[in-house]
């Protein structure tokens, strides 16, 4: 299935019933005055996040969506049916922008929630309204006013925890296999990852996260090259990034001038994104002799002048794993306790 993140639809709300031009006609009544019912509503646009949904693939071939229109009122003041409000189902995380005025109008973060995007149209008045002491006899009725009409922008950006950020054959795919049950292609040439994939990692029976694998950054990615910044906003929604290195790059590159363009990239995108906590994880710790890993990642790190968490790994084997989970689970559950005690920076 195809992996579609962003979208342009058109949405019509339903329109409102006109008002009942009607007089009350009943034997031995002569004058029985105005019955004309108002006309009903129209039907409401809405979006529904959906839990079940991960692409905006279902918008491929349907992209016009419309409310039904509030029916005419009647006589015998009877008031005309409402239209039904349409429900448009979208993946959770979905960012939703008028396409004509670029003006924001939502997102939908959680299971269920509902956003209108375009307002039915109001009912049309009977005859019945005009009554008064002055006009018996009112011929009066107005019309419902139209629905709403607009062009809709849908962008997913994806709801992880954790994000895993490096160049192409780093060793994402293989690590997000390592710790989850998800399965993104894995193969010895770069870009096998095409799209983003998400993956849950249980750390124990009640706790776990969700992380997040885009494809791999190349360099001028921030000016179009490459996959890699197309899917950076699918990273927007995490707390924390991994960046993930190869120690024994295959084309010989330095490992600390690898780490140093995906920092200008990463900065050329977003400045709050490379402002976000990032963690380095530096991988394929097996392609190293037995006991000159520890010696080797040393020196990177000390090139490098890192001076947040770094871990040693073998996505390939699990070495260290485990250790990275529990590490990450323990930062972002005490993240969630500041953010609860008012803590938190925001």
């Amino acid at each position: 299935m195809k992996f579609v993140d962003e979208v342009t639809i058109q949405v019509k709300a339903g329109d409102g019933g006109s008002g009942c031009l009607s007089f009350r006609r009943e034997k031995y009544i002569a004058f029985g005055g105005p019955d004309g019912g108002d006309g009903g509503d129209g039907g409401d646009v809405l979006l529904v996040a959906d839990l079940n949904l991960n692409t905006l693939v279902d918008f491929r071939h349907n992209r016009s969506f419309r409310a039904t229109n509030g029916q005419p009122g009647k006589g015998e003041n009877r008031t005309g049916k409402s239209g039904e409000d349409m429900l448009i189902r979208v993946p959770v995380g979905t960012v939703v922008a008028d396409s004509d005025t670029g003006e924001l109008m939502g997102e939908v973060l959680e299971d269920g929630q509902q956003l209108l995007v375009a307002k039915g149209g109001f009912h049309g008045l009977g005859n019945t309204r005009y009554k008064s002491s002055t006009n018996r006899a009112p011929r009066q009725t107005s019309k419902g006013t139209p629905g709403e009409l607009r062009n809709l922008h849908l962008e997913l950006k994806l709801l992880a925890d954790v994000g895993l950020l490096g160049l192409p054959n780093a060793g994402k795919s293989t690590l997000i296999r390592a710790v989850s049950s998800a399965r993104p292609k894995v193969a010895d040439y770069p870009f096998t990852t095409l799209y983003p994939n998400l993956g849950v990692v249980r750390a124990d029976v009640e706790r776990s996260f969700v992380i997040a694998d885009v494809p791999g950054l190349i360099e001028g990615a921030a000016d179009g090259a490459g996959l890699g910044v197309q899917f950076l906003k699918h990273l927007s929604r995490t707390r924390l990034l991994l960046h993930l290195v190869d120690i024994m790059p295959p084309d010989q590159s330095d490992p600390v001038e690898d780490v140093r363009r995906i920092e200008r990239e990463l900065a050329r995108f977003s400045a709050e994104l490379a402002a976000r906590p990032r963690w380095l994880v530096l991988n394929k710790t097996d392609l190293l002799p037995e006991g000159e890993a520890a010696s080797y990642c040393g020196d990177l790190v000390e090139r490098l002048g890192w001076q947040g968490p770094v871990f040693q790994v073998s996505a390939v084997n699990a070495d260290g794993i485990q250790a990275l989970i529990y590490q990450v689970m323990d930062y972002l559950e005490q993240v969630d306790n500041d953010q609860d005690l008012g803590l938190s920076e925001e």
